[in-house]
């Protein structure tokens, strides 16, 4: 692992500060100031995890994550001084993985890119604590890789971001059973995850889409009124 960290701010002293706590804990931070030096950065550096602020001149975060979505699933912390539930909801619809706000922590930063790349790298964590552990689940026509942290549906590969696929493989442990949004937050995505239920449905939106299942009457993954979320077991 290259250990490379894409920090982008217009703000250059909130970069280089963060840049510089990275580098403290072992990271290679690549420092951008613009939206469009972000993305010539992502191209030729092939950075393991990108911390994005939002709030730009020119090319805003959004713009950025919306162009890296298009072809990586590498994991999204955006950052920004905005509060409103509305805009991190939009964030983590177009792929992020976690938020956070300003003014923030740097030492908090950097624990929440080291539990993000944690979990992208250790693909069994979040499977059953058992010496028989397969390396392949599979449910339906979905099937999914622990090792290589790879899905397919229907023999196509499926393109996750590091918290989608986690989810489908906490659902995917124990097909047809209901799992609350908290245990599926806590079990998939880490208790050091500070995130909230409303954060969870946008994650399975997006999982769902990526997935092709029909929202009026899912095939994958379906919901619990007043509960949480399923894997539906096929033929259920």
């Amino acid at each position: 692992m290259s250990n490379r960290v894409l920090v982008v701010d217009d703000e250059e002293k909130i970069a280089k500060m963060v840049g510089s706590y990275l580098e403290a804990s072992g990271y290679k931070p690549v420092l951008a100031f613009s939206g469009e030096e972000a993305l010539s950065m992502f191209a030729t550096k092939s950075p393991e995890c990108i911390i994005l602020d939002i709030n730009m001149p020119g090319k805003d975060g959004l713009e950025v994550a919306r162009e890296i979505r298009k072809s990586s699933s590498v994991p999204i912390i955006f950052l920004s001084a905005r509060t409103e539930e509305i805009d991190k909801i939009l964030g983590l619809e177009l792929g992020g993985d976690d938020y956070v706000t300003k003014p923030f922590s740097p030492r908090e930063l950097v624990s929440r890119v080291k539990a993000l790349l944690r979990r992208s790298s250790a693909p069994q964590a979040q499977l059953p604590a058992s010496a028989e552990v397969a390396k392949a689940l599979k449910c339906g026509d979905i099937e999914l890789d622990a090792v290589k942290r790879s899905v397919l549906r229907a023999g196509s590969p499926v393109e996750l971001t590091t918290v989608q696929f986690n989810i489908l493989a906490f659902l995917m442990r124990q097909p047809g059973r209901v799992y609350t949004r908290i245990e599926i937050l806590e079990g998939a995505a880490g208790i050091e995850y500070d995130g909230y239920e409303r954060t969870l449905d946008v994650h399975i939106k997006n999982l769902r889409k990526a997935l092709g299942d029909d929202t009026e009457m899912p095939k994958y993954i379906g919901t619990v009124r007043g509960v949480g979320y399923k894997l539906i077991e096929p033929g259920a």
